[in-house]
């Protein structure tokens, strides 16, 4: 494996002729760092950034794109996860698994493989219930943004002669008013640019992915929507979440029960595209998604 130091993260690189990436061993797991043809780094690096735990223990978010499982739940969701992970390397790949969690059971898992030489990699993410009793809950895959750049949400185009086409949930803390967020028909752009508190919605997402925009820069993520199933956070399949700090694209998998000793697998793939012109509203989007071939 191909080592390196990143900040105060022993991290292991897995890269193509198009993208590298760094895996954390340190804590995780965390992929915390995304960079397309040698430049910047994408994701977010949060080392200071916390969440005080009803134990009085900080959970460090640390930044880059981490595996949770929701529903979301103080302190469940917020086991800690600073002690360093088993990193197994095969061809093209890597395989990344965190101690079992003491406090629900659930072992994490993330396999990451970059697609032969072209910019795109395939994130299968794992929840093992290794407790004796079952648990229902769902993969839930978050990504970290720098902020600066604009997230697009892309809404239903399913046309139905009297039914609803359409959902939205919104936590507590949105602010529907907010001038960093231009609601469209076909598609809904959260700038990053809020300078407090915080902005979240949810939505059931059958055009199976999201986008979000940086300095020329398109990052993709794509997850396999079913229609069928049930979903937390009233049906949502796909969330986005912002602050001053950070920027998230968020997908989760149906919900389901885990047997003791059985798995669920969520997978994303993930496309990166160069020279990109800004989303500044649904018909420059539009254009984008038609010149990329997005759908």
């Amino acid at each position: 494996m191909k080592t390196t130091k990143f900040l105060d993260y022993d991290c292991v690189s897995l890269e193509n002729a198009s993208l590298s990436l760094l895996v954390t061993q340190s804590v995780g797991p965390r992929v915390i760092s995304l960079c397309l043809n040698g430049g910047d780094n994408l994701f977010a690096v949060l080392p200071d950034f916390v969440t005080r735990r009803p134990d009085g223990e900080n959970f460090h978010f640390h930044g880059g794109h981490r595996l949770w499982h929701a529903p979301e739940h103080m302190p469940r969701t917020y086991v800690l996860d600073n002690a360093p992970v088993t990193i197994e390397q095969m061809q093209n790949s890597l395989s990344i698994t965190q101690q079992v969690e003491l406090e629900t059971g659930i072992e994490k898992s993330i396999h990451i493989s970059v697609v032969d030489d072209k910019p795109q990699v395939v994130v299968r993410h794992t929840l093992t219930n290794c407790g004796p009793w079952p648990v229902e809950c769902a993969p839930w895959a978050i990504t970290q943004f720098r902020t600066g750049g604009i997230a697009i949400l892309p809404q239903s185009q399913t046309h139905t002669e009297f039914l609803p086409n359409r959902s939205l949930a919104l936590w507590p803390y949105t602010d529907i008013t907010s001038a960093h967020v231009s609601w469209g028909n076909r598609y809904i752009l959260v700038r990053s640019e809020i300078k407090e508190g915080a902005f979240k919605i949810g939505f059931p997402n059958p055009r199976g992915w999201l986008a979000y925009w940086r300095s020329g820069t398109l990052f993709v993520k794509r997850a396999t929507f079913e229609a069928q199933a049930a979903y937390y956070d009233f049906g949502s399949s796909s969330e986005c979440y912002c602050n001053n700090q950070f920027l998230e694209l968020e997908t989760l998998a149906p919900i389901g029960t885990l047997s003791p000793r059985a798995s669920a697998t969520h997978t994303e793939t993930w496309e990166l595209y160069d020279n990109v012109e800004p989303p500044e509203n649904e018909d420059t989007v539009q254009a984008i998604v038609e010149k990329l071939g997005l759908g």
